[in-house]
């Protein structure tokens, strides 16, 4: 579950990571009274959005078409993006009056773009020096990786691109957790020395506490800012929470924001399905993650590319097949339905079962290709052939591909 910038401050900050004063408004005359209250000479005013880039976004409302696709591309926005600085609570209230409501195109929106329903208002910074740092878990190592450059800040990504040894990796064994000399091993990567080396110390060892404690997947401070002060500040925030350990985290549940998802995905979790919207003509209905990465990989390897992926589980029941039915048919640009299943635990009739009540009650207006193997696989054919609709069945996974690539690229 992603989390807004305001949102993952307050929670980094009961950990001890140091972010700078601010309060969340979802009007211009709260904007104000925010800025007003605190009291700074200097307010940023930022949009709060599931979406990076926002310095360098535009508003549809206030540009034409060639602006848009400049924001599409990260290029600047010349101070007319989602983060406006203000001098006076007058100008916080304009900033947001000029953003709310409004939707905000980045580089990692899409032309799409989304709408903005709060912003940030929050101290401004005396910055020495910008950095970038990220937390997450390396998977080919099973250690939790901080990754960082000195040369980072909001352009890290043009860093990555044209000095790729600009950017450092510390490793963390979560069995023993982070230790201070990996917490300085960060600290002299980013340039730091003496007393700011000393005091960073604390301040990577609570961002770490913030990420285990929070269940996070993903973390990235960008930037992270050193004042001339000397002092470490995560002056922007990005969260991940891993939803599969919300249960253990009721209070940030809570925080989930509905309008910043995809109706499908947020149908899709009412029904206990796990589906995530992606760009491509076929759709993939599938059980078991690894089955279904598996499955949009061949998509992709054949010449196509999947349009969601969605593992319906392990013991789904009738209801949760037509419901996952109903949700691939509900994305225009789904030119093709793949079903894939290996049944254990998940038994094929039942899924024969699902996608015959599904297709009663939607229709089916693409070609639909289903590979059943596993428990009850002949029974799941037999009722499947004796439906009368016009399914194409596959033995295999390979063969399953070739047929629903085919049958989409024909059309």
């Amino acid at each position: 579950m992603k989390l807004h910038e305001y949102q993952a401050k307050a929670l980094l900050a009961g950990f001890g990571v140091r972010t700078l004063p601010g309060e969340a408004a979802s009007t211009p005359q709260e904007a104000r009274a925010a800025a007003e209250r605190l009291g700074a000479e200097l307010v940023v005013v930022k949009a709060q959005i599931h979406a990076g880039g926002r310095g360098k976004g535009r508003f549809v409302e206030d540009v034409d078409a060639g602006e848009i696709a400049k924001a599409a591309k990260g290029e600047d926005a010349a101070g007319k993006g989602g983060v406006r600085l203000a001098w006076s609570a007058d100008e916080a209230e304009a900033a947001a009056a000029a953003m709310l409501g409004k939707t905000l195109v980045t580089k990692q929106t899409g032309l799409e773009g989304r709408q903005v329903r709060t912003v940030f208002v929050t101290e401004g910074c005396d910055i020495a020096t910008e950095f970038y740092l990220s937390v997450m878990l390396d998977r080919s190592t099973n250690r939790v990786l901080f990754l960082g450059s000195a040369e980072g800040g909001v352009d890290i990504e043009e860093t990555a691109h044209d000095n790729p040894d600009a950017i450092f990796r510390v490793e963390v064994d979560s069995a023993v957790g982070m230790t201070d000399f990996q917490a300085r091993a960060i600290g002299r990567s980013l340039g730091l020395t003496g007393k700011t080396l000393t005091k960073s110390v604390g301040f990577f060892r609570a961002l770490y506490e913030g990420y285990m404690g929070l269940d996070c997947s993903m973390l990235e401070i960008n930037p992270l800012v050193l004042t001339k002060q000397g002092e470490l500040i995560a002056l922007d925030c990005k969260m991940d929470t891993d939803g599969n350990a919300l249960y253990r985290h009721p209070a940030v549940a809570e925080l989930r924001d509905l309008h910043e998802e995809e109706a499908t995905e947020i149908e899709a979790s009412e029904h206990g399905l796990s589906f995530i919207k992606l760009d491509g003509t076929i759709g993939c209905m599938v059980n078991g993650a690894g089955l279904a990465m598996a499955t949009m990989d061949i998509i992709q390897f054949k010449g196509a590319s999947p349009a969601n992926f969605l593992d319906v589980g392990g013991g789904a029941q009738q209801s949760q097949v037509e419901a996952a039915f109903r949700i691939i048919t509900k994305d225009p640009n789904v030119k093709g339905i793949l079903v894939n299943i290996f049944g254990g635990i998940m038994k094929c009739d039942v899924i024969a079962q699902g996608v015959i009540g599904a297709v009663k009650e939607v229709g089916l207006q693409v070609p639909l290709v289903v590979r059943l193997s596993g428990t009850n696989a002949d029974l799941g054919k037999k009722i499947l052939a004796e439906s009368g609709l016009a399914v194409i069945p596959a033995s295999n996974l390979d063969e399953a591909a070739d047929k629903i690539v085919a049958a989409v690229q024909g059309a």
